[in-house]
């Protein structure tokens, strides 16, 4: 949450002329539903079923492309080996502290985090990051997020 996966997805996109999809945003298209009213409505074990489908369709469905993932995608139902089956998987490792500031602002767009005083975001995200981090350290490539530009990204996966 809040490390430039879109951003960066968006720009490698338009560079690479690959088709370029943001998980979340295919899912409120095909559910048509916010992702705050599916939390509310379905729960977190029903989103996370559908970033599976969807992204299980992605791969189906096109031979080269560039998706940002939620957050949480690689951690649930073995997803990381599939991302990585399917092609490269990329992690923007990007500091807390700029986490949380780009977050603080966003926030009331994210279910996960809405409830959460300013006081509380930056441990809620060191937690988050702590669970999560043995599956982004399954990615193939590593990249400090705030230190890197489109050509730096570039240059990276030419040499992969």
């Amino acid at each position: 949450m809040g490390s430039g996966k879109t951003h960066w997805g968006r720009l490698l996109s338009a560079k690479l002329n690959l088709p370029f999809f943001d998980l979340d945003s295919v899912i409120v298209h095909t559910e048509k539903k916010t992702i705050a009213e599916i939390f509310v409505q379905q729960g977190e074990e029903y989103f996370r079923y559908k970033e599976k489908e969807v992204l299980e369709e992605l791969v189906n469905d096109h031979e080269k492309f560039i998706v940002s993932c939620g957050g949480g995608t690689p951690c649930f139902f073995n997803n990381i080996a599939f991302m990585k089956k399917s092609g490269k998987v990329i992690w923007l490792n990007t500091s807390i502290d700029v986490l949380k500031e780009r977050l603080l602002k966003e926030r009331m767009s994210r279910p996960l985090i809405k409830a959460i005083g300013d006081h509380e975001l930056k441990s809620y995200i060191t937690r988050k990051l702590g669970e999560r981090k043995m599956y982004y350290a399954q990615a193939d490539i590593v990249v400090a997020e705030e230190n890197t530009s489109l050509g730096s990204l570039i240059e990276i996966l030419k040499n992969e």
